[in-house]
């Protein structure tokens, strides 16, 4: 299986634990906002990911696209806050802060994935 394959299957499975604590505490509009946040954080950080492991061992293509992914989290979150605030949505500060914190948490666990990939190819 590859880095990639298995830091989505981590990332799953992480951000559903993080879910399913988080769920008797919120109401459901919060409910809505964390799953919401969730479709948004996962598919991004996957494909971040991807993008990384692609192009580990070229410098101006690895510093590319990790400069790229940070700003596309950025401006995620930023084009977030700014739709949900606008439309009114519910749920708003669950999702910014669910949103904020799985892409903190998903960015955390990407080095260990990162020293698999490493071993295997040594």
């Amino acid at each position: 299986m590859s880095a990639s394959a298995r830091y989505g299957a981590a990332s799953v499975t992480l951000v559903a634990l993080v879910t399913l604590a988080l769920w008797p505490f919120l109401d459901p509009t919060g409910r809505q906002g964390v799953l919401v946040a969730a479709g948004i954080a996962l598919p991004m950080q996957i494909a971040a990911f991807a993008m990384l492991v692609r192009f580990r061992g070229r410098l101006k293509g690895f510093m590319a696209a990790w400069a790229g992914g940070m700003a596309l989290r950025l401006v995620t979150v930023v084009g977030v806050a700014f739709w949900a605030i606008r439309t009114g949505s519910g749920g708003v500060v669950p999702m910014l802060l669910s949103l904020a914190g799985f892409f903190f948490a998903l960015l955390v666990i990407e080095p260990l994935f990162f020293r698999t990939e490493q071993a295997e190819a040594v």
